[in-house]
């Protein structure tokens, strides 16, 4: 699988598969705190990987503040560079690498929703979400796609293609 190669600023190149890991590092942590700044005021509680955490280690939820913060940050760190391994750049390159971004990322956000809520909490956590607390799950990993989609769409405006 191709991966995108980037053209610094300053005429340097970086390596495939270091401008897919090193974008897809930063598109995923940005992208997991603007979805965990969504959720955060509707939720008012951790992110489920706290619930994670208790169930395996036992305990409260409220017993791991940061390792749930921390681990839900390398999930989303994670995703950012899955993300980024299946950024291809077409050879009929778009005049719209942000939108195709949006398009993309949106797609793979509710992938990641649907597979957060009906595999990883129904299995892995042992937790059925409420309507409106899967409705802001989901909206939250939409967040998260669109985020992590823009974020490598914006990253090929400085290739010199435009």
């Amino acid at each position: 699988m191709a991966l995108s190669r980037s053209t610094r600023p300053d005429g340097g190149g970086e390596s495939d598969g270091t401008s897919a890991l090193t974008t897809g590092v930063v598109a995923g942590f940005v992208a997991t705190v603007v979805m965990t700044a969504f959720r955060e005021p509707t939720a008012r509680s951790l992110p489920p990987t706290s619930d994670f955490l208790s169930r395996w280690f036992g305990g409260d939820p409220g017993d791991y503040p940061v390792s749930s913060i921390l681990l839900h940050l390398a999930y989303g760190v994670g995703g950012g560079i899955a993300f980024g391994l299946g950024w291809t750049r077409r050879e009929a390159r778009t005049d719209e690498p942000e939108t195709r971004g949006l398009i993309l990322g949106s797609l793979y956000g509710i992938a990641l929703s649907l597979f957060g809520e009906h595999v990883v909490l129904k299995y892995l956590v042992a937790m059925e979400l409420e309507t409106d607390e899967s409705a802001v799950f989901h909206a939250g990993h939409l967040m998260y796609g669109l985020t992590v989609g823009v974020w490598f769409g914006s990253r090929e405006r400085g290739d010199g293609s435009d």
